[in-house]
Formats: structure tokens, sequence, C-alpha cells
């Protein structure tokens, strides 16, 4: 059976690279802002580290395409973007978001994606962090964000765009809840109560990478 694609914009190679290449932008916008997040409760460095890591994609991305040849399939954006972060960014946030992009990538392997396939790999990444970062929602990490963002795409009807948008909003409201949490997890934890009153630098980050598919959908 002919595979069917329904969205406003094909969901291929080209778009997974733009997408990254948003998704480093806004990070590098946000750096500043991490990275004071982080001092406050964390080691200071998550914008910074972060910011070199999707620098790192970008890079490993380009060097592809000057290769040469058929461009890679959404699943090879993903993979080149997982191991440029787990070789890149110190701390927990490598790991778990360079897992998150490789369970991305493997759950589909197809060159045009669907709105169910990134349900899909959305669910996958999910899946991944949560099993790398042994973190549940409300431990006050990014899963607070990843996990919410998941849950209303899955949840929203309608086109590719409305439900990025859904799930983007869920996440800014689940990174936005973080600061009302104690730290159960992580460098924060020894902090105790002293960690509530600032939010989660990794689910803040994870909601502004988000943002950024929304706008590319």
């Amino acid at each position: 059976m002919e595979r069917t694609v329904t969205h406003e914009k094909p969901l291929d190679a080209a778009w997974s690279v733009a997408w990254i290449r948003g998704a480093a932008a806004a990070v590098a916008e946000h750096r500043d802002e991490l990275t004071e997040l982080d001092r406050a409760i964390g080691d200071g460095d998550h914008g910074i580290n972060l910011d070199r890591g999707m620098h790192a994609a970008v890079a490993k991305l380009d060097s592809q395409d000057n290769v040469g040849g058929a461009p890679s399939p959404p699943a090879s954006v993903f993979k080149a973007t997982a191991t440029s972060l787990l070789a890149t960014v110190g701390g927990a946030a490598g790991p778990l978001l360079g897992t998150a992009f490789l369970r991305a990538s493997r759950a589909c392997d197809v060159d045009v994606l669907s709105s169910q396939d990134v349900a899909t790999l959305l669910g996958e990444a999910a899946v991944g962090v949560q099993m790398r970062g042994r973190a549940e929602v409300g431990d006050k990490t990014l899963v607070d964000a990843l996990a919410p963002l998941v849950t209303a795409f899955d949840a929203t009807d309608g086109s590719l765009h409305d439900r990025a948008a859904a799930a983007v909003t869920a996440a800014e409201a689940g990174a936005e809840s973080t600061k009302a949490l104690q730290a159960r997890l992580g460098r924060a934890r020894p902090l105790g109560e002293k960690s509530v009153g600032v939010p989660d630098p990794g689910a803040v980050s994870l909601a502004r990478i988000a943002a950024v598919v929304a706008a590319h959908a």
C-alpha cells in the first residue's frame, strides 16, 4: 500500500536539517539564560555545553552535505545529532538528549515522515530519556517538559502545525512547573528545598528546542 503523508511541508531530510539548525540557533540565543539557571542549581555550564553540542551537530551535518550524493533521510540527521551531543556535551544533558535523538533516529527509517511517525519518534525519545536518566515527572528534570509534550502531541487532532503547537505549549508549561519542584535527581538534589524557585535548565532548554519544531511545522 502506498504510504500517505498528510501535512503542509514534507518532513524530509531538508526539514530535519533546518530544524537542527534552528534548534542550534535557539540554544545559542538562550545560552546565557540557561547557564544562569544552571548556575543557581547545578554546575553552571548547561547553556555553554549545549551550545557547543548543537554547533557540533550542525558542523557534522555540514560536513556530510559537502560529501555529496543523495540527501540523508531524517533518521540519519537525527543520528548525526545524537552522536555529536554524546561526544561533546558533558553533564546530564549530553547523554539524555543524545539518547533522545538516537532513539528517534531508530524509530522511523523513512525518507519523509508522517505526523504519526513524528508521534512515534517523540514517544521513543521520551522512553529513552526516562530509561537513561531513571527520571519521572515531578523529579525536576527535562522529563517534566518532555512527557507533557508527547502527551499533548498524541492527544491533539488537526494538522501537524496544530499538534506541534499544542505540544510546545505543554512543554513550556511543564518547564515552568519545575520552578515549584524540589529536585529529586541530579546535581540539584543535594540542595533540597533550596532548589525550589528555579526552573530546571534541562526542561527549559527542551522547551526552547521544541518550539523550533512548531516554527518549522
